[in-house]
C-alpha cells in the first residue's frame, strides 16, 4: 500500500480513472496499526480501487481539508470528489461490504 503526501495527493488521489480508498493514520494511534494488516489485504485482492495511506501527523492539511477528525478515517474517491468514509478500525468482512455498498452506490 503506497503512501501520499500532500504534494502526490492530486496524481496518485484525485486524477485518477479508479476509485481510491484513502486511509488517514498515524504512527501512534493503535486501531490504525490494527487496520494497516487488513487494508493491505484489501490492496492486494481488490483491482476495481486502489488503496493508499496518508500519515495525518506528517500531512495534516489534507486531513484538515477534507474534514478528518479522528484516526483511522478511509476517505473513498472518485473523480476527485470524496464519496464516503469510513471512521474506525472494523474487520476485514465489514471494510469490504461497506467499499462493496460504496462502489455501486456512486
Amino acid at each position: 500500500m503506497e503512501s501520499v503526501t500532500e504534494e502526490t495527493f492530486e496524481a496518485r488521489v484525485l486524477t485518477r480513472d479508479k476509485p481510491v480508498l484513502v486511509e488517514f493514520w498515524a504512527t501512534w494511534c493503535g486501531p490504525c496499526r490494527m487496520v494497516a494488516p487488513v487494508l493491505e489485504q484489501i490492496a492486494g485482492e481488490r483491482a476495481d480501487v486502489e488503496i493508499v495511506k496518508i500519515n495525518y501527523d506528517e500531512e495534516p492539511a489534507v486531513g484538515q481539508r477534507y474534514g478528518v477528525m479522528g484516526l483511522p478515517t478511509m476517505l473513498l474517491f472518485r473523480d476527485g470528489e470524496p464519496v464516503r468514509s469510513f471512521v474506525g478500525a472494523k474487520p476485514k468482512a465489514r471494510i469490504m461490504t461497506e467499499l462493496d455498498e460504496a462502489l455501486r452506490a456512486s
